[in-house]
């Protein structure tokens, strides 16, 4: 008995750890996205940053909603609530929107390593040119995986429908088509590539933000702090939440991605691992507005283009 209520607990303590995050996260990305909308309507201009960060909290919004209110349905009682349509429109947005998390963060941390890059760098051409390509390369990023994820509409079914549940693999309000084990491992692989070397370029281009930051330390340690510019210490705070907001996407992604492989490697995941895999891969985007509004200054344009008007 005491097995058991320790069982009903700590499912009680998921649920509402799911509903918590998806709360907090759809009200934090609701925040740091208002101050987008009026910039736009008011026509402001935004910088590079601002557009990459905008997508980022868009991606994160739809991450959120389509893990979060699904899993915090089925937790409190509703059982399979969605029908096949349901199923494969949620986690296809699902999986979209985690891919473009991806996208943008490692073009977030791209374009600071060239923005902060010394003039006399082998980056100094692209200081000029990046700004010009950010929008393309957001809807290229997003078109990416709109395409990359297209099986999940051919392999994923509710949980009641008609097809045969001896070959179906359960992951709690919906499911999907069981491979072969080594396929089904095969197929994961391939999925994740894609990630694998987002995350790759991601490190490598913050390993660069630390190294230059390191070598400008060095040559200004002669400077009084009083006498280091308003505008330096301003992009070195962005540049640091930006590592921060990098550092903070590979550690849940790391431990989402472990999950995920025993997802795609056991014949029927339990319910603990599929939780852990939904919990980690929501941290991010839930935690990722309250890093950027740590710091980030397009609240401070909102007020200038409220005083301006």
């Amino acid at each position: 008995l005491n097995r058991e209520n320790s069982r009903v607990g700590c499912e009680a303590s998921i649920d509402n750890t799911f509903f918590t995050l998806t709360t907090v996260g759809v009200l934090g990305n609701f925040s740091f996205l208002s101050p987008y909308i009026f910039l736009y309507f008011t026509k402001c201009r935004l910088q590079s940053t601002d557009l990459i960060l905008k997508h980022l909290t868009v991606a994160n919004s739809l991450s959120i909603l389509c893990k979060g209110i699904p899993k915090t349905m089925a937790g409190f009682g509703w059982k399979n609530f969605l029908n096949d349509v349901g199923c494969k429109f949620i986690l296809y947005v699902h999986r979209v929107g985690r891919g473009v998390s991806f996208g943008s963060t490692c073009l977030l941390s791209m374009f600071q390593a060239i923005t902060i890059s010394p003039r006399s760098s082998r980056w100094a051409e692209l200081q000029v040119k990046a700004p010009k390509y950010m929008g393309f390369s957001m809807f290229l990023c997003w078109i990416l995986h709109m395409l990359l994820n297209t099986d999940i509409v051919m392999s994923v079914t509710s949980n009641w429908s008609n097809y045969n549940i001896t070959k179906k693999k359960f992951y709690g309000y919906c499911s999907s088509v069981r491979h072969d084990q080594h396929i089904g491992l095969l197929h994961s692989l391939w999925l994740a590539l894609p990630d694998v070397v987002t995350l790759g370029l991601m490190l490598w281009f913050s390993g660069s933000v630390v190294f230059i930051l390191y070598k400008h330390k060095q040559r200004v340690q002669h400077i009084h702090k009083n006498k280091i510019s308003p505008s330096a210490s301003a992009e070195t705070k962005a540049t640091q939440t930006i590592l921060v907001l990098v550092s903070t996407f590979v550690s849940f992604s790391i431990l989402s991605s472990i999950f995920q492989v025993f997802i795609a490697v056991f014949y029927q995941p339990t319910s603990w691992i599929l939780d852990m895999d939904a919990l980690f891969s929501m941290c991010f985007p839930t935690v990722s507005p309250l890093i950027l509004m740590s710091c980030d200054s397009s609240l401070s344009r909102l007020c200038f283009a409220l005083i301006k008007k």
